[in-house]
């Protein structure tokens, strides 16, 4: 196939959006124009990008910039994305956790860690390509609903590009969220309500001021496309392959439903072989409306009040619920869900074994792991991925009860030794 130009049009205004060139709907696969939408005109389903790729050859890839954008190809944005300012997201780490596969009863398990974006959590990099493909259509202002680490991506970027944003949050979230957010200056509005009450009110918002950009919302089909830059990452950092497990955590489902999204599509082009990959979805006990349609073996996902300390996982009526459970059933994965005290105990168990500390949406991977690891459910034998997407540091409050010193000590050698047994 050949790239096709970039005849994207909305009301006669051509769009550079690189090698998109529609967008589908994910239930009856209608098409329609490159537009800043989300919903099918015709099936009222969402709405995903599609692309005629052309040949794209790994030395393009490798010779690129250290960020998402060395995958520009695979993604709704301008083809000079990397020229204009921008948070540069992503390039994280894939550790070989040999020390956490010991301390499972596993053979092999890689973390990436997506700790070390620009705002500690993989939101940057939906939020980087949900700006470029904001721009292009003509918006001015960043906004989103969040449960924090969106909040901290779009103050961030819009900071960088010089954009005013607009932040809407569930007015109990984490005190450091809300820190990491304000200290941009953009607008920061705390809503009296949960996640859902948020969404909701920035949906009306939406369509009050036609030149917000709400990335999760009416820009959602083109931020949902950065997610798959962690399944370009993985396959490239594993010398080109793909993974034959990976553990994701749930939330509005879109990522787990991206990251493989981007396996197929490196396996289209040709880059990585084909080869089946079995995906895992993790979820806290206390929002786990997916887990709970996934071990009742329905198609249908109810939706629950949160009631969590893992609040970036904190959607009670997860959007893409329906497709995640489609993915994980043909994958021959599994959904499960953890308590806050389990949740607590993967984010010591990573710290201690591999030195990384997770938020608490990490915790629930790590935890879920271990969990599906001791039904059988996850193959020991079978190299597995974990996608550990926000930094400790976001959610001290989960922790800080039960930790501190391990004593108090006067300042000599023998306080010291008494202390530690010596």
């Amino acid at each position: 196939m050949t790239a096709a130009a970039p005849a994207n049009t909305t009301a006669g205004k051509k769009f550079d959006l690189g090698n998109a060139v529609e967008l589908v709907s994910k239930e009856e696969g209608h098409r329609q124009p490159l537009a800043p939408e989300f919903v099918s005109l015709e099936d009222f389903s969402p709405l995903e990008v599609a692309y005629d790729f052309g040949k794209i050859r790994r030395e393009e890839i490798e010779a690129g910039p250290r960020s998402i954008w060395r995958y520009k190809q695979f993604l709704p944005v301008p083809g000079n994305v990397d020229q204009i300012p921008n948070t540069e997201p992503g390039c994280t780490r894939l550790i070989q956790a040999d020390n956490l596969a010991k301390a499972l009863g596993v053979k092999k398990i890689w973390i990436k860690d997506d700790t070390g974006n620009p705002t500690h959590s993989f939101k940057d990099r939906v939020v980087a390509v949900a700006l470029a493909a904001a721009r292009e259509f003509g918006f001015k202002v960043l906004a989103c609903p969040s449960t924090g680490n969106l909040a901290n991506a779009v103050a961030a970027a819009a900071a960088r590009a010089g954009w005013d944003s607009v932040v809407l949050v569930p007015k109990t979230l984490e005190r450091a969220k809300i820190l990491m957010s304000a200290v941009y200056d953009g607008s920061l509005l705390a809503v009296d309500g949960n996640y859902d009450d948020v969404n909701r009110l920035a949906t009306e918002l939406a369509g009050e001021h036609e030149d917000w950009a709400f990335v999760n919302v009416n820009v959602r089909p083109y931020y949902s496309e950065g997610s798959k830059t962690l399944a370009f990452e993985v396959a490239e950092q594993l010398g080109w392959r793909i993974p034959e497990q990976i553990v994701v955590p749930i939330a509005s489902g879109s990522q787990l439903t991206k990251v493989y999204k981007g396996f197929n599509e490196f396996a289209q082009v040709g880059l990585v072989d084909e080869s089946p990959v079995k995906i895992f979805g993790a979820q806290a006990s206390g929002c786990s409306p997916v887990s709970t349609a996934f071990r009742n073996g329905h198609d249908v996902v109810q939706p629950v009040k949160p009631d969590t300390i893992a609040r970036s996982l904190a959607i009670g009526a997860p959007a893409d619920g329906p497709y995640v459970l489609d993915i994980v059933r043909k994958t021959g994965g599994a959904i499960e869900d953890v308590t806050d005290d389990e949740v607590r105990a993967g984010i010591r168990l990573l710290a201690r074994t591999e030195g990384i500390f997770a938020e608490t949406a990490g915790g629930v991977t790590v935890a879920t792991a271990k969990k599906l690891i001791e039904a059988g459910k996850i193959d020991p034998d079978a190299e597995t991925v974990l996608l550990i997407t926000g930094d400790g540091l976001k959610t001290l409050d989960a922790v800080e009860g039960e930790l501190g010193p391990k004593a108090t000590v006067a300042p000599t050698t023998e306080s010291v030794n008494q202390a530690l047994g010596l």
